[in-house]
């Protein structure tokens, strides 16, 4: 019995572990219990401003499905779909698949 319990405590170290240096995507929000923030990096407010208003335009153009409608109004109003793609890439929780590889490794009994 003492073995199980031994080898259980291993595990559970081990998960918690990994928890620890693959899970950070996810931060607890300090002000709301349950709650978590992702972090996105940006240059400065007006990078920021740009990321607001290309996803609103984007969610316009989805709506409406009518590509001219934004960019008749002004000429600047064409969406930075680099920028867009970029926020994108910085959503995926890359470290997180990682972890549920190693957890996944771990119940094949592969680590």
């Amino acid at each position: 019995m003492t073995n199980y319990k031994s080898d259980e405590n291993m595990e559970m170290n081990t998960i918690k572990k990994l928890t620890t240096e693959f899970l950070n995507t996810l931060k607890s929000a300090e002000d709301e219990k349950g709650c978590y923030t992702a972090e996105i990096k940006l240059l400065d407010y007006y990078e920021l401003g740009c990321v607001i208003t290309n996803m609103l335009k984007l969610c316009v153009l989805a709506l409406e499905h009518d590509e001219h409608k934004i960019s008749e109004t002004r000429k600047d109003q064409s969406i930075n779909v680099a920028l867009m793609l970029e926020v994108v890439l910085q959503l995926i929780p890359l470290d997180e698949f990682e972890f549920l590889s190693e957890m996944k490794q771990m119940a094949d009994g592969k680590s």
